[in-house]
C-alpha cells in the first residue's frame, strides 16, 4: 500500500466524519425547533 492510498484513506475518514457532524447539527437544530414549537402551546 502506498502512501497516497494512505492519505487518500485519511481524507475520505475525514470527509465522512464531517458530513456526520453536519448531519448532526442539522437534527439537532430540527429538534431544538420542534421543541419549541411544543412549548407555544
Amino acid at each position: 500500500m502506498s502512501n497516497v492510498k494512505v492519505v487518500e484513506g485519511m481524507i475520505d475518514l475525514i470527509s465522512g466524519q464531517r458530513a456526520c457532524e453536519v448531519n448532526a447539527r442539522v437534527v439537532k437544530a430540527a429538534d431544538e425547533m420542534l421543541q419549541q414549537t411544543a412549548n407555544l402551546r
